[in-house]
């Protein structure tokens, strides 16, 4: 769909039980293109579980906010919502805002995410995925040398000026999430370096004052934020999408909330494990619990 992130399979029926390698194209399509996409796909809650487990074991449905009544274990679903924002606390929105991959707070995030639409707006609503890989790959040789070894910490929180429930912060406060991953990792499939940063959770740049953190991360989301590392898909009904969140962050364009049309869409989460960086640094727990395969124990 793009020189480098983005890729479109036809002729694939999510619903039946898929050959073995029919799922090892898929993957390696997966590895290759970050984000891997599907039309025309018609999926209960039984069948997309059951797609995802041929990648691999299941999460949780959501590891802070849990299971939702009525849903399977593993299915998260991701409605049109936005967090109020108390007066006076709006401020600027930066263009990075709202980019991030699925729960870095734990020092073992979901390697991979697969999401179907389910309701659909006839218009607005689409989601966009940015290449980290290629974001890494094209920074001067002198900065790459300087984050190499650097480290982030990785936070789960309420988003700032957020006027959100109390028993939303107890959630977020029973779970406690946060971890320290290399700011550079190496994925372990394809041996690349991505710079894996987003600003959802990333709170602070280990080992540096707050302005020279501040500083650093904005001058690497603004790098990253460039329309040939980025891929915008469409929704339909029936459409998959499948995201390597070692590699890519993604965004929900808030376009919808400017609609009246609802915007319905099933997620599953897939196992993985803590980030290496380029000396073999593994993530590191902080506080909460690692992630626990939905099945264990």
């Amino acid at each position: 769909m793009t020189a480098h992130i983005g890729a479109e399979i036809a002729g694939v029926d999510l619903s039946r039980p898929l050959p073995d390698d029919v799922v090892t194209a898929i993957r390696e399509a997966l590895v290759t293109w970050k984000v891997i996409f599907f039309r025309n796909q018609s999926l209960d809650h039984e069948q997309h579980s059951r797609f995802a487990r041929q990648f691999g074991e299941l999460t949780p449905a959501h590891v802070v906010f849990g299971t939702k009544e009525g849903l399977p274990p593993e299915i998260y679903p991701v409605t049109k919502f936005r967090v109020a924002i108390t007066r006076g606390g709006e401020k600027p929105r930066r263009a990075w805002k709202g980019w991030h991959a699925d729960v870095t707070p734990a020092v073992n995030p979901p390697f991979a995410t697969i999401l179907r639409g389910d309701i659909i707006p006839p218009h607005g609503g689409d989601t966009l995925w940015l290449d980290m890989t290629r974001a890494y790959e094209t920074l001067s040789p002198v900065l790459r040398g300087f984050i190499n070894h650097l480290s982030c910490i990785h936070r789960f929180e309420p988003p700032s000026g957020a006027d959100v429930s109390r028993q939303y912060d107890q959630r977020v406060e029973r779970a406690a999430l946060m971890a320290e991953h290399p700011m550079v990792v190496v994925h372990p499939e394809s041996g690349k370096r991505v710079l894996y940063v987003n600003p959802e959770f990333v709170r602070n740049v280990v080992g540096l004052s707050p302005f020279e953190s501040d500083r650093l991360l904005e001058l690497l989301y603004e790098h990253a934020l460039k329309p040939e590392f980025m891929v915008r898909f469409r929704w339909e009904p029936g459409s998959v999408a499948f995201w390597d969140n070692r590699s890519c962050l993604h965004l929900a364009t808030p376009d919808i909330f400017d609609l009246d049309f609802d915007r319905q869409l099933y997620r599953v989460t897939l196992m993985g494990e803590p980030r290496r960086g380029i000396d073999g640094t593994l993530s590191r727990l902080v506080s909460g619990s690692p992630i626990a395969a939905l099945d264990a124990g």
